[in-house]
């Protein structure tokens, strides 16, 4: 009897979790079958299946458009967090940086802030110095709310690190820069990769800080997305956003297979 009674606690949870993950679920499952309706408007269950919808978004230059930029900022923004938050990471993690406790809170500010705040503070400054609407400043913006996945996941990586394999490099006549590019990067490598893959997704997705900052002939997939939405719902917008799924769930999957990404999540 207490051997039953132990297992049903668990049994119920997991039952739980299944229920949750399933419920999340549901909203993914109504815009992909959204996509292939025959309507033109949104229906559930589809009415007819068609890929004509695909077709009509992979042809408009509208969304291209919107494609091509929202690529440029995520490429863009996660190379330069990349190395700015490794850089920092390794630093912090060396401890030659005075009040690094203070530092470390100030690069994750913008995981606990809300985008909005983000976003209204950046486009004061962006005002007052002239990079609002541009394409420097729209990247930069991205780098501030990407680089704290970088730095989250190189000092989480680094602090698993055997600090003496560096060392030992050193003393074999290695100099700094090639201790770390050829023992410590390595050996990292998953952490930072991990991390640059959910700065790109951050990046790509992300809504309330670049519609404050987007100049009038620039938009990215995401605010064309939430622009459509407005006017109302076809299913087009079902359709791009079943191809950003879509892509998104092929990079993670990739990512784990090599890079076993579930050990820093």
């Amino acid at each position: 009897m207490s051997d039953g009674a132990d297992h049903r606690p668990g049994r119920a949870v997991t039952t739980a979790a299944i229920a949750v993950l399933v419920f999340l679920q549901i909203p993914v499952l109504v815009v992909v079958l959204a996509a292939f309706s025959t309507t033109s408007y949104l229906t559930i269950p589809p009415k007819g299946l068609t890929l004509a919808w695909f077709g009509k978004v992979l042809a408009d230059p509208t969304y291209l458009a919107a494609i091509r930029m929202s690529l440029i900022l995520a490429f863009g923004s996660t190379l330069v967090s990349t190395v700015l938050g490794v850089a920092a990471a390794y630093a912090l993690f060396r401890r030659t940086l005075p009040g690094s406790e203070a530092i470390i809170a100030f690069l994750m500010a913008p995981l606990v802030m809300p985008a909005v705040v983000v976003g209204v503070a950046l486009l004061q400054f962006f005002s007052l110095t002239g990079l609002r609407g541009t394409l420097f400043g729209l990247l930069m913006a991205h780098v501030v709310i990407t680089v704290p996945y970088i730095v989250r996941s190189a000092l989480a990586s680094l602090a698993g690190l055997d600090g003496a394999l560096e060392e030992a490099a050193r003393v074999l006549g290695a100099t700094g820069l090639e201790a770390f590019r050829l023992v410590t990067l390595p050996l990292i490598l998953p952490g930072v990769v991990a991390g640059a893959l959910f700065a790109f997704i951050t990046s790509l997705d992300n809504v309330p800080v670049t519609i404050f900052l987007i100049g009038a002939n620039q938009t990215t997939l995401p605010v064309l997305i939430f622009s459509s939405v407005e006017m109302g719902i076809d299913p087009s917008v079902a359709a791009v956003s079943t191809l950003l799924i879509l892509a998104t769930a092929i990079v993670l999957i990739l990512a784990e297979r090599r890079f076993r990404l579930h050990r820093f999540v």
